[in-house]
């Protein structure tokens, strides 16, 4: 073909078609490419995602006691007496002879207390009870000289009696007037205010001058004291070992104070009741207390040797799932490829050792738990286990 001018067509250089094919099969190599990539980093991507989004838990066994446990409780320690002293009177304290820390004996004087009002009501009495002997005694002869006239008829039966009666009546007065002195002098003796028991004094309140007794604003006590000699300890002890309490059974004491000591105990009581709100039972121990070391009010931990009936499981605490219907702790189920389900078991929690706590049901030592779970931890969530198990 030619143009019209008759010139003919310029033929196409060679290699150039080639060229072409070669530059679009390189183009289409390079999308695929890139398609591959990105399609490969969204894949690691999502599934690195999935993995991370997948938690990771360990399982641990629980640990089981032995033939024989020693049950260690907290007990409160407490006088074997105690006593808060009240003025019985109402007055301004004279004296004061005891201060706190004390060791007084039964009946020690710890403090006097003036008495004006009270003093000059035994003053009144003494008179009353004078003018009623007198009284009776001049009723008395009256109706001796009565009963003589009568003899001879001098005066009638009629008036006999009267006498006779006024005579007893003044005689019940006179023993009316004695029993009115003999309550007064008895208040009066509470002026002096003593110890009820040998012990020491505890707390001190009254300082001179003081308006005590129930003429007092306030009225508080003057004194507190305790008979340190001899100690009850008060222990709450787990329903489980309740049956193990007995009459009898011996404890250790050991104290924060005293570290490198222990002190010998007795269980002598118990409530015979379990409590409600606690699940416990209250026990009481004695122990002598020759030396003072143990303090009234004071905390100590309480070792009971109790062979026989440790069957409870110990698990750490961080186990523990804290739901609204109680304790749970969790477990791996259906496990496949390192993942699988988790299933929350309800348990019964026992005593708490300080870092670990004893299970009293819901668990066998075979069970496999869950070490620390998450609080949003849920049933038949999907979670990873880590190779490695205690």
């Amino acid at each position: 073909m030619s143009d019209p001018h008759g010139v003919p067509d310029a033929a196409p250089p060679k290699g150039l078609g080639r060229v072409g094919l070669i530059v679009a099969g390189a183009a289409l190599i390079v999308v695929a490419g890139g398609i591959y990539v990105r399609t490969r980093d969204a894949d690691v991507a999502q599934t690195a995602s999935d993995g991370q989004a997948t938690p990771s838990v360990r399982l641990i066994t629980p640990a089981t006691g032995g033939a024989s446990d020693e049950l260690v409780l907290p007990g409160t320690m407490q006088a074997w007496n105690t006593a808060h002293i009240y003025a019985h009177v109402g007055g301004y304290v004279h004296a004061w002879m005891r201060d706190i820390g004390a060791d007084v004996g039964q009946n020690a004087p710890l403090a006097t207390i003036d008495t004006p009002e009270l003093d000059q009501q035994i003053i009144q009495a003494r008179a009353a009870l004078d003018r009623a002997r007198a009284e009776a005694g001049l009723a008395r002869s009256t109706a001796a000289r009565w009963n003589d006239l009568l003899k001879s008829r001098a005066v009638s039966v009629q008036e006999t009696d009267e006498k006779n009666a006024d005579a007893k009546t003044h005689a019940a007065g006179v023993e009316e007037a004695v029993a009115a002195l003999g309550r007064l002098l008895a208040e009066k003796s509470y002026a002096t205010v003593r110890a009820p028991f040998a012990g020491v004094i505890t707390q001190r309140t009254a300082d001179i001058g003081d308006l005590v007794g129930p003429g007092a604003t306030n009225q508080t006590p003057m004194f507190a004291m305790a008979d340190e000699r001899r100690i009850r300890v008060y222990v709450n002890v787990p329903q489980q070992y309740s049956a193990a309490m007995h009459s009898g059974l011996s404890a250790t004491l050991r104290l924060p104070d005293y570290p490198d000591e222990s002190f010998t105990a007795t269980m002598t009581d118990q409530s015979h009741a379990i409590d409600q709100r606690s699940g416990s039972l209250q026990v009481q121990l004695k122990t002598d207390n020759p030396q003072f070391k143990l303090k009234p009010g004071g905390y100590a931990q309480v070792h009971f040797a109790l062979p026989g009936v440790s069957t409870q499981l110990v698990v750490p605490s961080g186990v523990l799932v804290l739901r609204e219907h109680g304790s749970q702790v969790g477990t791996v189920t259906d496990i496949r490829n390192g993942q699988g389900r988790v299933h929350l078991i309800p348990v019964v929690v026992g005593r708490d050792l300080g870092g670990k706590v004893e299970i009293a049901s819901g668990l066998t030592p075979a069970t496999k738990l869950i070490a620390n779970p998450s609080d949003s931890i849920s049933e038949g969530q999907i979670v990873r286990v880590e190779s490695r198990r205690d």
